[in-house]
């Protein structure tokens, strides 16, 4: 492809303007089987070249070896990306079937100090509250980070898998930039009530996992079968057994709609999700997440594809079909408090 870069779209109401797609950098470090460190950074540097300018990471992605292993990246070409991490999640390397969940204050506070330290900069573009803990009101959560704006630290607020019933509370405290969830034409739980809260308030919808954590592109057909043991999505229920095999059937509407286009499936389905700011009136900036620069090439191509009524009445029952949860404990999610 040429190195046409992509248009831009705005983080909130007042936050930067940023590539209409951006990079989850979590595989490059974690969850998804063993990564090739040298691959990882020309894909980085491929993917700015073609106008993606958001990355994002989390502290929870090895432990925080995303965040180091992105820092020379980002230290390099600071004044022409933005950096957008999270805090509040926990994996412990001993189990990694559990989450622990934090969203108080000492918390938050040793949680940006860290993460500052090893991105190695002076602040966070986009900082989220990775996941919510109920035990700890949004509002005093979004206090403390509001003081780390004030401070200095961070210069916008993100929110992850929060309701819409949450994303307006916590507006009610600071301006939220942007609220992160999984969207995709396998999960679209989100239309209910965070889109529309969201565009109510001017937030920006930043969809993780567009692409299904792959299953969308047709790249494996069961995780049991064709992921290696320390990949993350054998945990998940829509990957594995009967799930799966019930779920590969679903690809074929995407198929279809892909040899008219002659695209690629996650060409499809990065299109669809692209297409939801049109259809929901608010800005959109999936995430997918690569390893490989042509994957990239591949996945910003699908930002000038233009699906048609047909086409998108075609993939409208999908998800309504789809055979098991996106995660094995939905308690974490916006939709498990819905």
């Amino acid at each position: 492809m040429t190195d046409r870069t992509i248009p831009t779209a705005r983080l909130g109401a007042d936050g930067p303007e940023v590539g209409v797609q951006g990079l989850g950098c979590m595989g490059m470090s974690f969850a998804y089987g063993p990564a090739d460190a040298g691959e990882s950074r020309a894909t980085l540097e491929r993917a700015l070249e073609l106008g993606v300018t958001l990355y994002d990471t989390a502290d929870a992605y090895g432990a925080g070896e995303n965040e180091k292993f992105l820092s020379p990246f980002f230290k390099a070409h600071r004044d022409e990306l933005v950096i957008a991490t999270k805090f509040a999640l926990t994996v412990p390397p001993d189990d990694p079937t559990r989450r622990i969940i934090r969203n108080d204050p000492p918390y938050i506070r040793q949680a940006v100090e860290a993460s500052l330290k090893r991105l190695d900069v002076d602040v966070i573009d986009l900082y989220y509250m990775h996941r919510r803990d109920v035990n700890v009101p949004i509002e005093e959560t979004v206090g403390v980070m509001a003081e780390l704006v004030r401070e200095g630290k961070v210069k916008h607020l993100g929110l992850s898998e929060v309701t819409g019933t949450e994303l307006r509370a916590a507006q009610g405290v600071h301006p939220i930039a942007a609220v992160q969830s999984e969207w995709s034409l396998f999960s679209r739980d989100i239309e209910s009530g965070v889109v529309p809260a969201a565009r109510d308030l001017g937030v920006t919808l930043v969809p993780y996992s567009p692409l299904g954590r792959g299953f969308l592109t047709g790249s494996f057909a069961n995780a049991d079968k064709d992921l290696t043991a320390g990949d993350f999505r054998r945990q998940q229920p829509r990957f594995t057994g009967e799930n799966a095999a019930s779920n590969v059937a679903l690809l074929e509407p995407i198929r279809t709609v892909a040899e008219t286009h002659g695209v690629s499936l996650g060409q499809v389905a990065l299109a669809w999700v692209h297409q939801q700011a049109q259809v929901h009136d608010l800005p959109v900036i999936p995430i997918p997440g690569t390893r490989k620069a042509s994957r990239v090439e591949e996945n910003v191509g699908a930002v000038g594809i233009e699906l048609t009524e047909a086409e998108l009445a075609l993939l409208e029952p999908i998800a309504g079909k789809v055979a098991g949860d996106r995660y094995a404990d939905m308690a974490f999610t916006s939709a498990g408090r819905e």
